[in-house]
């Protein structure tokens, strides 16, 4: 007796096998063209001579199963589909996608409109109409209504330009009653908002927070708005503000949140994201709040690496050097471009030792600024970066960095000088200093000649840097064939004040520096 087999594509009785081995063999012998466009598989070729052998042929007329047409056509090749009729499979998630799901019609209504009115779509929220408390619709019917008032304009030039004996008096006039409509316009303005609109501005805020832009409504005149609004428009267009532009606008540093300046090279995946979290002690930059606190929860570092050449009271300075902590280096540079707009050192931090001046209390030293300079330096420049943080400044940590970096050159018994360019901050700080530091030389000296050349010994200020200064607070004057430097006593008796004023807080005590000029040096 025949062995009997089981198809892999049938089902599983065995009364099932020997039905569709007749089935098959009886709709084979009936329709020749059938069999000539059909392709068999080996299993499916061997299962049919079997049953012929060992089963009864059926009746021809007998109809063919369902199961038998699916397993049929199923078999076909996309070249052999001419001749048969496949019925196509459903998929019931792509149809709905197609036909336009909820998250494709949410997406589009999200992505729908520009601020400028100029186009259909935007892809960066400062572009986004539902961030300005707008619609596309509005954001058109502005931006119509802003081009047909340059349209008005632009034809009024031309008419006053032919009218050339007019066209003085033609100003004038229009400029009054365009004056004149400003003011009325703003002062139909309520001078203080009503407690209904208050509750209005915080019930917004708490709702969407910074996720849509504050309400300006009544803050300021219709006209005044608008005009911010064509301010808007104005840079968007001229590409200042750049649609996905990969720039950090905030940073998280500790407990605070920091606005950027400018732009630093960070890398791509977290230069687009817009905000970084960081660690305010190793300096690692992080995506998100989540990633923040695991990192926190695990970091060690409660003060930067390197070692401490100064303490007094909280105020503590370390020394890093840029070969042996490259990656905390690189990261407090990246972190300082954010900041300063001169700045072009990022990765090769090797050649560079840093002095970073810390905060501390019970939880650790914070980062308050820094200066950098080369160890080997041909020009004597005792600074070549520095940068107090935005939460520190106007406070006179920046004056005591700066002081810091001349204390160095006097133990190094050389003359210092920063780095040039430097920054429009940088600059206010050192000219500051310098005044200060000439007026406490020219306080405390008691003889009658002075020169240049003593001042800069003692100061560990570059001569250059002196003759600047003296000549900015007009304390140098040229008089028969010499240089005279004269000793101005309301200049004087001002930084006493200021002096008396600031008490001794935030100044550098000597003794407490703990520090021996480095080797080849």
């Amino acid at each position: 007796m025949p062995r009997r087999k089981r198809n892999a594509g049938s089902s599983s009785e065995g009364t099932e096998d020997s039905d569709f081995s007749a089935e098959h063999t009886d709709s084979s012998e009936s329709d020749v063209h059938t069999v000539r466009n059909t392709r068999l598989t080996r299993s499916s070729l061997r299962l049919s001579r079997n049953s012929q052998d060992s089963s009864p042929v059926g009746n021809p007329s007998a109809p063919v199963s369902e199961e038998v047409v699916n397993y049929s056509t199923r078999r076909v090749t996309r070249s052999q589909q001419q001749g048969v009729t496949v019925l196509p499979k459903k998929y019931p998630l792509r149809q709905s996608r197609s036909s336009g799901s909820d998250t494709e019609q949410h997406g589009e209504t999200s992505e729908r409109g520009h601020l400028t009115g100029k186009h259909e779509r935007h892809f960066s929220i400062s572009g986004c109409p539902l961030y300005h408390n707008l619609s596309a619709d509005e954001c058109k019917v502005k931006a119509s209504s802003r081009d047909k008032h340059v349209e008005e304009r632009t034809l009024s030039q031309r008419q006053d330009e032919n009218r050339h004996s007019a066209r003085q008096q033609a100003q004038a006039e229009r400029q009054l009653r365009y004056k004149e409509k400003v003011t009325e316009m703003r002062r139909k303005r309520n001078s203080a908002p009503l407690k209904e609109q208050k509750d209005k501005y915080t019930e917004h805020k708490q709702i969407h927070g910074s996720i849509c832009e504050p309400l300006l409504e009544n803050i300021t005149s219709d006209y005044d708005l608008e005009l911010f609004r064509k301010a808007q428009e104005k840079l968007r267009l001229q590409g200042q503000v750049t649609e996905g532009g990969n720039m950090i606008k905030t940073i998280v540093f500790g407990r605070y949140e920091l606005d950027t300046w400018y732009h630093s090279p960070y890398p791509e995946e977290y230069a687009r994201l817009g905000r970084l979290y960081m660690c305010e002690f190793c300096l690692k930059y992080m995506k998100s709040q989540t990633i923040l606190r695991r990192h926190m929860a695990k970091c060690v570092w409660k003060h930067p690496p390197g070692d401490e050449i100064y303490r007094k009271g909280a105020i503590s300075v370390f020394e890093v050097d840029g070969k042996k902590n490259k990656i905390y280096c690189q990261n407090l540079c990246l972190l300082a471009k954010l900041f300063l707009d001169h700045k072009t050192l990022y990765y090769d931090v090797e050649p560079f030792l840093f002095y970073v001046m810390t905060e501390a209390d019970n939880t650790g030293c914070h980062l308050v600024g820094y200066f950098s300079k080369e160890k080997n330096s041909f020009l004597n420049y005792n600074v070549s970066c520095i940068l107090t943080m935005p939460q520190y400044m106007r406070q006179g940590y920046g004056k005591m960095l700066i002081d810091f970096s001349y204390l160095l050159s006097k133990v190094e018994e050389k003359v210092g000088s920063p780095e040039r360019p430097l920054s429009d901050l940088g600059l206010i700080s050192y000219r500051s200093y310098w005044k200060e530091v000439l007026l406490r030389y020219l306080h405390n000296f008691q003889g009658k000649e002075i020169s240049i050349k003593e001042i800069s010994q003692e100061t560990a200020v570059n001569p250059v840097d002196i003759v600047s200064t003296l000549q900015s607070l007009q304390m140098l004057k040229y008089w028969k064939g010499k240089h005279l430097i004269l000793k101005r006593q309301d200049l004087i008796d001002d930084w006493k004040t200021k002096e008396a004023k600031r008490g001794s807080s935030k100044t550098i005590d000597p003794t407490a520096l703990k520090w021996s000029p480095p080797k080849g040096t």
